[in-house]
């Protein structure tokens, strides 16, 4: 039985209606409708509506699934082609023309194209490629431990739970992933050697180099070190360029396999199609979910082939063939090409900044804009608090929250990130318009004070 949004029965329930119903039927873990509590009856490009007939700006775009936002033309094409076509929609990792199609575009995109990368396909999600890429890592190296980054997150198994930094989930569940080192990420607002500027950077460039090399770190030379080149549920945290040179640089001398995660900001959300290009390295293993299967399941792996260790069926998955992904992950590739979604990521996404930080100086509760492209953090503190000696003011996390829930009042769908969940993320889909974006300014800004008045009374 199919659920239309034309429905009778259907277009006279509430939203209040569904979220009781699934909160009766659905574990306690559901998580987005406990801040964004609606229930969607459409979608098209950069727009939802619930069964209200309310409509909402999405600036969350399935966590940065949505590449080319809802119901594009050409996913939809894709998907009644592959449809009619006659092809089965699972195959395991058996071959068809689609998946020849689509494996050839996509290495197309990788730094030196298919003589330098093969790929791998995963089971479904980014924390499956996550999983394949570390278990690479340790057949090819033959060693065990890997270094991870604090603020980074990179899946909720037990392998890539154990390698991300926030605690929430972790605290709850013993005996993840052993082997794991975490060491400390630049932040540009929040530097966590308190120094801060290019001083920051540098002593964190140093201290990896030294790490790394030190015979007394304790710490036996790892398989992988695995990082995001932006970091997305961090808090919009971007790698300065030394850093991840350094990074490269090291993890090569070393026979160190460097695996670059770009599960949120890959696929033109950066600007370019992968946010690791703007340093100008190259990584050893590229971790692709998300957009690469243009808003259905897929995770892909890029290998550079002396990696390629792997002894026949030495990862597997079931559903590493999804036919239909494949093609609405071709059809995204070519849109994000022939649209020149790339160079509207960089234009809208600058303009977004830009007036951000305007903003900022008529509320100064924002107190940090940050970003590259379609991926942009705002970090909200309490600035009536003394700042530290760097000038960063105390984070509210209250407020965020507060802000966040006035932004779906104002009919703006967003999500929080970051530490204590205090930093606003803007996941606009790629297709975004100039028109658009003015009205996320305009709908913000007004959420903002209005969020302001119910926190702090003014």
């Amino acid at each position: 039985m199919s659920v239309s949004a034309n429905d009778p029965q259907t277009t006279a329930k509430t939203n209040e209606y569904y979220l009781t119903r699934q909160s009766q039927m659905e574990s306690n873990v559901r998580s987005y409708p406990r801040k964004l509590p609606l229930a969607i009856a459409k979608a098209k490009g950069c727009w939802v509506t619930d069964v209200e007939g309310n409509e909402y700006l999405d600036c969350l775009a399935g966590a940065g699934t949505l590449a080319l936002g809802h119901n594009h033309p050409a996913v939809i094409e894709s998907i009644q082609e592959t449809i009619a076509s006659g092809l089965p929609l699972h195959t395991l990792d058996l071959t068809t023309p689609l998946k020849d199609a689509f494996t050839e575009a996509l290495l197309s995109h990788m730094p030196g194209g298919q003589e330098e990368y093969c790929l791998q396909f995963c089971g479904p999600t980014g924390a499956d490629a996550t999983e394949a890429a570390i278990k690479l890592a340790k057949t090819y190296t033959g060693r065990g431990t890997v270094i991870s980054f604090s603020g980074g997150y990179h899946g909720m198994t037990h392998g890539a739970l154990a390698m991300t930094g926030n605690l929430s989930a972790k605290n709850a569940v013993n005996n993840l992933m052993p082997g794991v080192q975490f060491m400390p990420y630049p932040h540009e607002y929040r530097c966590p050697l308190g120094l801060g500027g290019e001083a920051g950077v540098d002593a964190l460039t140093h201290y990896f180099e030294d790490f790394i090399q030190d015979v007394e770190s304790g710490v036996t030379r790892p398989a992988a070190v695995i990082l995001e080149a932006i970091q997305g549920e961090g808090g919009v945290v971007i790698a300065p360029t030394k850093w991840l040179k350094k990074i490269r640089e090291v993890t090569e001398k070393h026979n160190i396999v460097l695996i670059l995660d770009e599960v949120q900001a890959g696929f033109a959300r950066s600007g370019k199609m992968f946010a690791f290009e703007h340093a100008g390295i190259e990584p050893d293993v590229i971790v692709m979910s998300k957009a690469v299967g243009g808003s259905l399941p897929l995770a892909v792996l890029a290998i550079k082939r002396k990696f390629d260790s792997w002894q026949p069926a030495g990862h597997t998955g079931t559903f590493r063939g999804n036919q239909m992904a494949m093609g609405t992950g071709l059809a995204t590739l070519n849109t994000i090409k022939s649209e020149k979604l790339a160079e509207n990521a960089q234009t809208q996404g600058d303009y977004l900044q830009a007036e951000m930080k305007k903003l900022q100086q008529e509320l100064p509760c924002i107190g940090h804009v940050r970003g590259r492209g379609l991926m942009i953090g705002i970090e909200i503190v309490d600035e009536r608090q003394a700042p530290n000696h760097l000038g960063a003011y105390p984070a509210d996390s209250q407020l965020a929250a507060e802000i966040q829930r006035a932004c779906f009042e104002n009919k703006l769908m967003l999500e929080k990130g970051g530490r204590g969940g205090t930093v606003i993320r803007l996941l606009c889909p790629l297709i975004i318009t100039r028109e658009e974006c003015e009205e996320v300014i305009k709908r913000f800004k007004k959420a903002v004070s209005e969020a302001l008045v119910t926190v702090r009374g003014a």
